[in-house]
């Protein structure tokens, strides 16, 4: 037999990888597009549909039913509302549909950073989670660490001649970031696991764990070129958030501007790593590997194919 699966947020910077690793696994595969998303991969095994999960789940509940769902969505900004709205409204949505289907697996895309809930979109992330647990369907939570694309937006300022910005002494956080398809694979590996059953997952890439100094003197090797660091205090975010929340109590967009800096803070001061409560810090040595890309093969890779998007991201299609 071969399983149908719907991946949610196909279009998103792990939902594509997703759906690449379903199709190789010979999966038949649904994915979920936003309205007016460009999608270039063809395949005799995909269909793709277009709808708004924030706005209506119909259009699903239109489709032959699937025996998997997969939700890679997940809140493009983080702001207050995009964050209800993706994070909990959007999921609740399609977990209906998934109630309604009776599948044998949900599968849910959520975060590491979780573990210290500070911020709006990982409340709403929790919430949903516990949403999610307490259903009767079977289900899996995979939280992964940091992405090799958040790790590389600074790799044009370089090519630039300008500093590596970090926040202190640029030792004050540590992750094990994983490569987008290495966590699709494990994605898919866990789809049918059995004892990936109503479990929570964190994952991380191969280790070791990279503070950003780290990341700077990774890049000044694959670059071939020495590279100046500029320290920024990450109480600067705090102070300009606290500004702002006096204008958000009248402007939704100051209340958004407010959560983004709480957002900069919070990862320019915790780790991306496993928390643990018996030693009351980050573990390296409790964060699970997956993968075999390294973050120094991902860097030699954004160098050597020029492949830098404007913002300094790593543009992957």
């Amino acid at each position: 037999m071969t399983y149908r699966v719907l991946v949610a947020g196909a279009s998103g910077y792990i939902g594509r990888h997703v759906v690449e690793a379903l199709l190789h696994r010979n999966y038949r595969v649904v994915a979920q597009l936003r309205a007016g998303a460009q999608w270039s991969l063809t395949h005799p095994k995909l269909e793709c549909v277009y709808g708004e999960l924030t706005e209506s789940e119909q259009f699903l509940l239109d489709i032959e039913p699937c025996h998997f769902v997969i939700s890679c969505l997940a809140s493009r900004s983080g702001g207050v509302r995009d964050a209800r709205l993706v994070e909990y409204d959007a999921n609740s949505r399609l977990l209906a549909v998934a109630l309604q289907w009776g599948v044998q697996r949900f599968l849910l895309l959520s975060a590491i950073c979780v573990q210290k809930p500070r911020l709006v979109f990982q409340k709403e992330k929790l919430r949903f989670e516990a949403k999610l647990r307490e259903s009767n369907l079977p289900w899996t939570i995979i939280r992964p660490t940091a992405f090799f694309k958040s790790l590389s937006g600074q790799i044009m300022r370089l090519q630039q001649g300008k500093p590596f910005f970090v926040f202190g002494s640029g030792t004050l956080t540590a992750c094990k970031p994983i490569a987008e398809e290495d966590l699709a694979t494990f994605i898919a590996e866990q789809l049918t696991s059995s004892s990936a059953i109503d479990a929570i997952l964190p994952i991380g890439g191969p280790g070791p764990a990279i503070t950003p100094l780290g990341q700077a003197q990774l890049l000044s090797q694959v670059l071939q070129q020495p590279v100046k660091t500029r320290s920024l205090p990450p109480r600067l975010f705090l102070i300009a958030a606290a500004v702002l929340s006096l204008f958000g109590l009248l402007f939704s967009r100051a209340r958004d501007q407010a959560e983004f800096l709480r957002i900069a803070h919070f990862y320019a001061t915790e780790s991306m790593l496993v928390w643990s409560d018996e030693a009351g810090a980050y573990s390296e040595a409790l964060t699970p590997e997956s993968g075999s890309k390294t973050l120094s093969e991902c860097y030699q890779e954004i160098i050597k194919g020029g492949v830098v998007s404007e913002l300094g991201e790593h543009k992957l299609f």
